[in-house]
């Protein structure tokens, strides 16, 4: 039933039958698309710290204010296409990465409010494991031994760039476990993704799926009675800043590549912003990068490498 609901194209939709784009991207070009979103996406704590709202509240802002861009984007491809109506296209997979990526965003905030940053850090970073598991199962990709070693030796260089500064505390395992729960939902958002983009393009795709994730994450942040409006100039920007680099920039260029690249490889590119996160501490908070978080961020680099596509 699930593996239908993923698979299932829009009827009629005679757009995007041999390829996402007219002309699809290199692996290399795809490849690089996936590196700078990670970097947007690893930035977002930053601007996350400046938001003098709710966590919750930071989470709708993020997708909603990037809604702009990404109805721009999709617009523009439209007429690149030749075409000048517009359309959301609303497939099951489109609602369904919708749908994950708000509960990543909501059980994320919840894993930050219950335990520690590197604790719910960690545990997030689980999410290529469900790509591998799922990958086969739903959306019909298998998943080579090159894969599987790559993210063993992802997963040893995160334990070494935030596990180190994992800690056990029995009153903090509702918190890790938010954050296992937010590892599943990313993957499981990575899988309906890469299923949308065999149909749509990747700014059609984006605001379509950003939509759905803004109007779910508006429900929970008016029950969760967050205050929804910054009070700061500061908090203004950096609500902007999140909106249009870390969800345009960022998830809109990881649905470009994943026009182009396997969802299980495109998982483990994304390690790529934890190192990303951990640059930016250090360089702006002057949080610790020593030689254990050096060496995880050259382990997580190397397990890429080993997973990257034959050609």
């Amino acid at each position: 039933m699930v593996a239908q609901l993923f698979c299932r194209e829009s009827p009629g939709d005679e757009l995007m039958q041999a390829g996402t784009e007219h002309r699809p991207l290199t692996t290399t070009l795809a490849f690089a698309a996936l590196v700078a979103g990670a970097v947007a996406m690893g930035a977002s704590p930053i601007f996350v710290r400046h938001a003098d709202v709710g966590p919750f509240a930071s989470a709708f802002w993020r997708v909603a204010l990037a809604l702009p861009v990404l109805v721009v984007w999709a617009a523009i491809e439209r007429l690149l296409a030749g075409r000048t109506d517009f359309r959301i296209s609303l497939t099951p997979a489109v609602l369904l990465s919708g749908l994950f990526f708000a509960g990543d965003l909501s059980f994320w905030h919840l894993a930050i409010l219950n335990t520690t940053v590197a604790n719910a850090t960690f545990m997030a970073c689980l999410a290529p494991v469900w790509v591998l598991i799922l990958s086969g199962m739903f959306i019909g990709e298998q998943v080579s031994r090159r894969s599987f070693i790559g993210l063993v030796v992802c997963l040893v260089g995160a334990g070494l760039l935030v596990g180190s500064s994992y800690s056990t505390d029995p009153s903090r395992l509702i918190g890790d476990f938010f954050g296992l729960v937010t590892s599943l939902f990313f993957g499981l958002y990575f899988l309906a993704l890469r299923v949308a983009r065999r149909t749509l393009r990747s700014g059609e795709l984006s605001f379509a799926s950003t939509l759905v994730t803004a109007l779910a994450l508006f429900v929970v942040a008016l029950v969760s009675g967050n205050t929804l409006l910054p009070a700061s100039r500061e908090g203004m920007l950096a609500l902007a800043s999140l909106g249009f680099v870390s969800q345009a920039g960022g998830q809109g260029l990881l649905a470009v590549a994943l026009g182009t690249l396997s969802a299980v490889f495109s998982s483990l590119v994304i390690f790529i912003e934890a190192i990303a996160a951990a640059f930016f501490g250090w360089l702006l908070f002057s949080e610790s990068m020593g030689p254990l978080q050096l060496a995880g961020a050259g382990l997580i680099l190397g397990g890429i490498w080993l997973a990257r596509p034959s050609q």
